[in-house]
């Protein structure tokens, strides 16, 4: 259905009426305010998917982070011991928005989504849709695989005085409090497994974020889908590579509470995250990369490695601030680059290689159009 915007060409209702002529250059704020949320919700979506699909992987069954047809259906489904629980803390516009981005664009469940908050009662709509909503900061924590912060900066320090006790080692903590450094969340928190996703903002660029629309919606755009890939600075706003180094650093510590051996644990990193193709790749697949133990430790601790092994531990906050063997890695491996971007659009529901096809017949139906000058 299209969406009708009731405050078209009604100017005395629109929020740059009541903006001073001196005020003006500043309007580009809202567009960047948008913008950083519609990144920080879809980088999050990401994230799940992943968690979701190592969670739900076991030795007989293989498992996508693509969208699927019937996913729709599936929010509403019976709760399974395998399901990422996830839990938000803070229900003001980020919370929100990022509760509906999880449920319709990250297929978690209604069920597993709690979201603590100091007034519940202004979150009739999604409490409606199945998701629980609560001010438990302490309860969600100790049932939560994964906890988002969404709080103000200044909440943040009595948030993590509540919770910091009732932390897990293999609890997440996602933080989308920008203000707060990871030095300084590592401090208040007194754990390691912890993601922060850091943004630059260019001075100059194009407004490509819309306006009316929720974020949900949004992400059904394949331009802004593409444009909050981790290697695009479409929009103007660039996302911090560490962030998706964290991301995988994750992943093997998620096979490493599994006790997955190393070797293994690669290789389902490997088909999950390099099974989807970009079209360039043909149908030798022989050349796209794969993921070797050296690309996440030195050499020297890969060669006191047995075969039954597992990876250990990874301090997420060392990963986000130091260099590391997989930092290398990224640098200088375009083809991965260009394999993960494809996989990122992919769990969005966005196909590369379709748009890429669209483009290329675009383009050869100008070239065979007749010229229309006399």
């Amino acid at each position: 259905m299209e969406t009708i915007d009731l405050m078209d060409n009604l100017m005395s209702l629109q929020f740059e009426h009541g903006v001073r002529e001196e005020e003006v250059p500043w309007l580009f704020l809202q567009s960047r305010s948008r913008g950083l949320m519609i990144e920080a919700c879809a980088h999050a979506a990401f994230f799940c998917r992943l968690l979701q699909a190592l969670r739900k992987m076991d030795g007989s069954t293989s498992v996508s982070m693509l969208p699927l047809e019937e996913e729709e259906e599936d929010l509403y489904k019976k709760s399974s011991k395998r399901d990422l629980k996830v839990g938000i803390i803070g229900g003001g516009r980020l919370g929100k928005q990022l509760a509906l981005v999880l449920l319709h664009r990250a297929s978690i469940p209604a069920h597993s989504l709690h979201i603590s908050t100091r007034r519940p009662e202004t979150l009739t709509d999604l409490q409606k849709m199945g998701i629980q909503c609560f001010y438990h900061n302490c309860f969600l924590v100790d049932w939560a695989n994964l906890v988002f912060l969404c709080c103000l900066p200044s909440q943040l320090p009595h948030i993590c005085l509540e919770i910091n006790n009732r932390l897990e080692k293999s609890c997440i903590v996602y933080s989308l409090v920008t203000a707060v450094p990871l030095p300084r969340l590592k401090q208040l928190l007194c754990h390691t497994t912890i993601l922060r996703p850091q943004y630059q903002c260019a001075e100059t660029y194009i407004d490509i974020w819309g306006s009316n629309e929720d974020i949900k919606s949004a992400l059904q755009d394949p331009e802004i889908v593409q444009a909050t890939s981790p290697y695009r600075t479409d929009g103007g706003i660039t996302l911090n590579i560490k962030w998706l180094e964290a991301v995988f650093y994750t992943a093997l510590n998620i096979c490493t509470l599994k006790e997955i051996p190393y070797q293994q644990a690669l290789e389902i990193l490997s088909d999950l995250c390099l099974s989807v193709h970009q079209k360039t790749c043909g149908e030798d697949k022989t050349n796209c990369p794969r993921f070797i133990v050296t690309n996440f430790v030195n050499q020297a601790f890969a060669k006191t490695l047995n075969p039954s092994n597992v990876f250990p531990w990874f301090d997420l906050i060392a990963v986000q601030l130091k260099e590391t063997p997989f930092s290398q890695h990224l640098r200088k491996t375009v083809t991965l680059q260009e394999h993960l971007t494809v996989l990122y659009c992919a769990s969005l529901g966005i196909s590369l290689s379709q748009e890429t096809e669209e483009e290329e017949e675009e383009e050869e139906e100008e070239e065979e159009a007749p010229s229309q000058e006399p």
